[in-house]
């Protein structure tokens, strides 16, 4: 398979990623969490601040899906193995380990100001797992993208 070719699918689902977390964060999250204040009213107020922390965590995942798009682009441009590549795996590992902290402090945040359930807390800590790994492996990549690029470039010196 091209390089080209492996660039335009990973593309295409970076691009599925990001619709689809469109579609999760503007639309059904807000209408799963109208319906459990509508159905559930002593809950009612945890609505707002609920939403807009789910939105804060939404930020480092679009930021995650930049670094992926030029990763993927620098894969089409048989740069695969370059040092631009690795600080875009850290890139990645840092923003998916810092939301996976986030989302835990927030939730234990919350938890303290009376707008959470320590059952959440409890279901949540598979994100924030989810989260911790998707981070370990983005910065072992780096270090094996690292590794090769400087590998790649003894070679080139090597005749």
């Amino acid at each position: 398979m091209k390089l080209t070719t492996i660039e335009k699918y990973l593309k295409l689902i970076i691009i599925g990623f990001a619709i689809c977390g469109l579609l999760v964060y503007a639309f059904i999250l807000p209408g799963f969490g109208q319906s459990l204040a509508d159905s559930y009213p002593e809950f009612a107020h945890w609505y707002y601040p609920w939403l807009i922390f789910l939105w804060i965590t939404v930020i480092p995942c679009y930021l995650v899906l930049i670094s992926a798009w030029k990763v993927a682009a620098n894969i089409g441009a048989d740069k695969s193995f370059s040092y631009e590549n690795g600080r875009y795996f850290k890139q990645i590992a840092l923003y998916a380990g810092g939301d996976s902290i986030f989302f835990f402090v927030g939730n234990i945040a919350l938890w303290l100001a009376g707008y959470n359930h320590p059952g959440i807390i409890i279901a949540s800590m598979i994100l924030v797992f989810f989260g911790c790994a998707i981070a370990l492996a983005s910065k072992s990549l780096a270090q094996l993208v690292d590794n090769a690029a400087q590998l790649q470039e003894e070679s080139d010196w090597t005749i």
